[in-house]
């Protein structure tokens, strides 16, 4: 026997005889007294593990010492206690987890709410976590073909969830396929058992709280940090209280891989002709075979929550769980276009447009003048003494650079491939070669002298104003999308066009929209209303291109006409250059410049 004192923790006459085990052994093979069993914190550690499991772990590891002789091994090959202590622990760690019922795990507090934090294989995440309306207490209004709850006066006030949006799933599937740096943020679900749902289950008293939680959780130290979560299949369902669509685009993924092929969906689940193929994505994005054999073993970050907590009645736990949603949802604020645009590296456009905005001498940032650029919000202001915005001049990007390089575009619901860097620099010298020809505009070359907001505001408002489309970002996209088409569709010169349009912009042909004889008027200004309006953003483009001689066809030039009248017409009525009533028939088209 060893001559220090047997500990006590267990009377199992079994466990004694697996510890003296360890000790003869390990007397047999070193000489010396071992130091690791004077400070047997991991062993103690290990068998307490064992003693919780509550399955047949003795036998295991009765097996590992006697059979493989593991445990002895480990001590004979590392000298350093605190080594060999981690190297016997996490061997026996391996065993536990290995069944997939026990997942590691810390825990957490916050608000009253306790929490789990891990990590899973994202093949676990797809096959062991359910949309949230899956729960059994919102079965009944399940709606099979969309995934989503119906609402009515009876699931009201049990729903937690928006409703699932079924086209973003081939988008995020084609991150995760394409994207070799992808990344999902950590997912929240809760943890739920069927005595949960069962009012008359033993684990309710009788007020109808429960006398214990629906987590069990297997804590390794006094403080309750660490230890294992019991996601046993058998008595456990889990839901994603927030990730949904994180879900959906992984259990895309999981079937992308499976089949080497998936069905594209609408909004509410309405499948489309068109299906995302495996084969596709390896030759689009060269993807190897090796690395998507590896995507289903990646791990994402996950944070459990009790579906119930011991002392909580049902509907207690249900509104808890609710309120988590809607905090979560509401501290999560989603980034503005603007911002989008300057934090996105894979789309050519806005990588342009970045670059245009911070290098061009008619958008930089001075010292000596104010920002021209409104980098988060997609309009203007009437006092705002900004040229632009970030936004509009990545759509400006869009509809000129888009006439050259169509593969820029990407597929609706999908996301952009980045273009390589040669292709890169010729789109932003094409798109500074534009603003150089735009800087060069009566319009904008007073800006030296003169704010923009003078410049901007219709006459009628205070202080009055010229009521220039060029300093309204609707107009600056309808023009410079006209430009695209005459320059890469109908082969004119920026050159030519340009002479053309400061002609027309030195005789106020973009001032003035709010009166009659302006070409703007009822189609950028909302006569009605009163103020600018983005509706009438492409017919403005295809008024521009007719204009400047980019129109030929007999047919189209009729359409647009009309098109043109309807923006002037009043009830039987339309309103033509000079202010008069006229009929709608009667209403010509500008002269070409």
């Amino acid at each position: 026997m060893p001559d220090f004192k047997r500990t006590q923790l267990y009377g199992s006459s079994r466990k004694n005889l697996i510890y003296d085990s360890f000790v003869a052994q390990e007397q047999v093979l070193v000489s010396h007294k071992i130091k690791v069993f004077k400070n047997y914190f991991y062993y103690v550690l290990t068998l307490y593990i064992v003693n919780l499991v509550q399955i047949t772990t003795f036998d295991t590891l009765f097996m590992i010492s006697s059979k493989s002789d593991l445990i002895p091994e480990i001590i004979h090959q590392y000298n350093e206690p605190e080594l060999r202590n981690q190297k016997i622990l996490s061997s026996l760690l391996e065993n536990y987890l290995d069944g997939g019922n026990l997942i590691p795990a810390q825990k957490t507090e916050m608000g009253g709410t306790e929490a789990y934090v891990s990590s899973v294989t994202l093949e676990w995440f797809a096959s062991r976590v359910n949309f949230a309306s899956h729960l059994p207490l919102l079965s009944h209004k399940y709606n099979p073909l969309s995934g989503n709850i119906e609402i009515d006066a009876d699931s009201i006030d049990e729903i937690n969830q928006r409703p699932l949006d079924w086209s973003r799933q081939a988008a995020l599937v084609q991150y995760l396929a394409s994207r070799k740096h992808h990344k999902f943020p950590p997912v929240l679900v809760v943890l739920n058992q069927p005595w949960v749902d069962t009012p008359k289950a033993p684990e309710w008293d009788d007020e109808g709280k429960a006398l214990k939680s629906a987590a069990e959780f297997i804590s390794f130290d006094e403080e309750g940090r660490f230890g294992f979560l019991n996601v046993n299949t058998q008595n456990v369902t889990i839901y994603a209280l927030d990730g949904q669509h994180r879900l959906m685009g992984v259990q895309g993924l999981i079937e992308l891989l499976g089949n080497r092929q998936l069905q594209r969906y609408k909004k509410d689940k309405t499948p489309y002709e068109s299906l995302i193929k495996l084969s596709d994505l390896i030759e689009q994005f060269d993807l190897s075979s090796d690395y998507l054999e590896k995507l289903p073993q990646e791990k994402i970050g996950i944070e459990f929550i009790s579906a119930v907590t011991a002392g909580e009645t049902r509907q207690q736990a249900t509104r808890r769980v609710r309120s988590i949603f809607v905090h979560v949802n509401l501290m999560a604020i989603p980034l503005t276009k603007g911002q989008l645009t300057q934090l996105d590296e894979d789309d050519g456009f806005s990588i342009v447009a970045r670059k245009i905005a911070v290098t061009h001498p008619l958008l930089e940032q001075r010292e000596d003048r104010q920002a021209r650029i409104n980098w988060n919000s997609a309009t203007v202001a009437p006092k705002s003494t900004v040229l632009t915005t970030l936004q509009a001049l990545k759509e400006m990007s869009e509809r000129y650079l888009g006439q050259k390089y169509l593969h820029w575009k990407k597929e609706k619901g999908l996301i952009s491939m980045r273009p390589d860097d040669e292709e890169l620099e010729e789109g932003i010298k094409e798109f500074s070669t534009l603003f150089d020809y735009l800087a060069s505009l009566p319009s904008y070359r007073i800006l030296e002298d003169e704010d923009t907001p003078s410049l901007r505001r219709f006459s009628f408002e205070k202080n009055g104003g010229e009521g220039n489309m060029l300093f309204r970002p609707v107009g600056q996209v309808a023009l410079v999308q006209a430009l695209g088409i005459l320059v890469f569709k109908k082969g004119l010169s920026l050159e030519k066009i340009f002479k053309k349009l400061c002609t027309f912009d030195k005789k106020g042909g973009f001032s003035n929209m709010e009166f009659t004889n302006s070409l703007w008027y009822g189609v950028l200004y909302d006569t009605n209303r009163k103020r600018i309006t983005v509706a009438g953003k492409d017919l403005a483009a295809k008024l521009l291109v007719y204009i400047l001689g980019g129109m030929k066809d007999s047919m189209e030039i009729s359409e647009l006409r009309k098109e043109f009248a309807k923006t002037r017409t009043f009830g039987s009525k339309t309103i033509n250059f000079e202010g008069d009533y006229v009929d709608p028939q009667e209403l010509g088209l500008p002269a070409k410049l």
